[in-house]
């Protein structure tokens, strides 16, 4: 009986050893995981985030049941702008406790951060249905229904293709959302599709290098290259995007233009190499409907399209084409130099002067200042009398062919042919015939005809030499 009774007190005292071992091993858990916490909010004051991270992570492994640990790390993720981990902490806070109000609030602005708008609504509600008077969570709830404001103008203002607005838009979202990919991603399109490129890549850029796989990322990097010309690497982007995202619709579309138009423009262009003007001028203006989005490629294609324009003598169309590539890019020096070479074959020399100043402003270079002082001598000499045309003559007329014109005009305008007629058509076939006379003293005299050629003052003293008054022509003929 007593070893039975022994065995009975034995296994009565081994009992209440393992109960006892049970209840005093958490409790070591739980104060070494107060100590590391402990540790962490001593570092999270210093600002100390990384090591305060450490510690707490330290806590929640010793102690993984606790709220309080998570709600704390979750609060240096979000220091650290590591809100998508912050996020998860902070649900897991609320999970282990419902009633956790910081947890809530964390999970809140996480969302927010992170541009989860009606998300972050429904953990600020919650925190105020524990705590109606919670200032925090009232403000917080404000900032996310402004962001929701801010994504339904910006929606609406990109159907409208206003991009202005939408750039405006996401920057007030951003000043919330600080680490919303979509509302960077959509701001940095419009910054494409508004021309500012080096804004726009960016934008992107930042976002890949925090993930390189992003596809929308890689589709504005493409998109920006493509809108500034540069078609082959911006098809490597496009690919590279539907190879992260095969149902990514935009870069789908944007790589089929990007080989449409690259193909059709090099088309026009040896079209025009084969001297074949009319095929040249029919593909560009079929490059032309493929996307009206891309300013640059445009400009250039309208650019080249009035040179095919000028081998096809549709100058007045020229003219139109270079306008339409300027207005597209008001930098682009080739259409000014092309425009200004229609307006003098068409003796527009106003306008023509006018494009060579822009062009010499932009670009001092000698040849662009002999050009400018070429158009403005023509200028000078469109606003003498033309003794050519009163003569009836081309500038290229030989001495015989002058002779011969001024015997013609000079038996046409004659007062003895017009004795009967009235005073005033008396007068003024007198001022006629005096004209030829002028013109034939000029044209006839070989120095006086060089003077006034070259657009000297005929009583100026000197040589006819260094007008500079041929034809002006530019250096190069070919497209872009």
């Amino acid at each position: 009986m007593k070893i039975q009774h022994g065995g009975i007190h034995s296994r009565l005292n081994c009992s209440k050893t393992k109960h006892l071992h049970f209840i005093i091993l958490p409790s070591l858990f739980h104060s070494e995981a107060e100590v590391f916490k402990e540790e962490g909010n001593a570092f999270y004051i210093n600002k100390a985030y990384s090591e305060a991270f450490s510690c707490y992570s330290k806590a929640i492994d010793a102690c993984p049941k606790n709220a309080s640990y998570y709600g704390n790390r979750a609060a240096t993720l979000m220091m650290l702008s590591r809100f998508r981990e912050a996020l998860e902490d902070s649900q897991q806070s609320v999970r282990l406790d419902e009633c956790f109000m910081k947890g809530h609030l964390r999970e809140g602005k996480c969302h927010l951060s992170l541009g989860n708008a009606m998300a972050a609504s429904r953990c600020f509600q919650k925190v105020l249905e524990l705590e109606p008077g919670n200032m925090q969570a009232q403000q917080e709830h404000k900032n996310a229904s402004s962001i929701l404001e801010f994504e339904r103008v910006a929606e609406s203002g990109f159907e409208k293709r206003d991009f202005r607005k939408v750039v405006y838009c996401m920057d007030r979202a951003l000043g919330v959302a600080s680490a919303c990919h979509r509302f960077k991603i959509l701001k940095a399109e419009c910054l494409a599709l508004l021309g500012r490129y080096p804004e726009a890549q960016s934008v992107a850029s930042d976002i890949l290098r925090i993930d390189s796989t992003n596809a929308d990322a890689l589709y504005v990097r493409g998109l920006c290259l493509y809108y500034e010309d540069c078609i082959d690497k911006a098809v490597q982007f496009f690919v590279q995007a539907l190879r992260m995202a095969p149902d990514h619709e935009k870069a789908r579309l944007a790589c089929r233009n990007a080989k449409a138009l690259k193909a059709k423009k090099e088309e026009g262009n040896q079209a025009f190499k084969d001297c074949s003007y009319e095929a040249a001028y029919r593909l560009y203006t079929e490059a032309l409907t493929i996307d009206p989005n891309n300013i640059k490629t445009n400009a250039k294609l309208y650019c080249n399209r009035g040179t095919a324009g000028v081998k096809l003598t549709k100058l007045d169309q020229a003219i139109e084409d270079c306008t339409s590539a300027i207005k597209l890019d008001p930098t682009y020096i080739k259409a000014y130099l092309r425009r200004a070479q229609c307006y003098t074959d068409t003796e527009q020399y106003d306008d023509a002067v006018r494009d060579y100043e822009k062009v010499y402003q932009t670009e001092k270079t000698k040849e662009h200042k002999q050009l400018l002082k070429a158009a403005q001598l023509e200028l000078k000499k469109s606003k003498r009398k033309d003794y050519y045309k009163v003569l009836g003559i081309g500038k290229n007329a030989t001495d015989d062919e002058i002779k011969k014109a001024y015997r013609k005009r000079a038996l046409m305008h004659h007062p003895d042919r017009h004795s009967a007629a009235t005073t005033e058509v008396q007068k003024e076939e007198e001022k006629k015939f005096k004209e030829v006379g002028e013109a034939f003293t000029v044209l006839s005299d070989p120095k006086k005809k060089c003077r006034y050629d070259s657009g000297h003052d005929l009583d100026d003293d000197g040589g006819c030499g260094g007008g500079g008054g041929g034809q002006i022509s530019l250096t190069t003929s070919h497209p872009s």
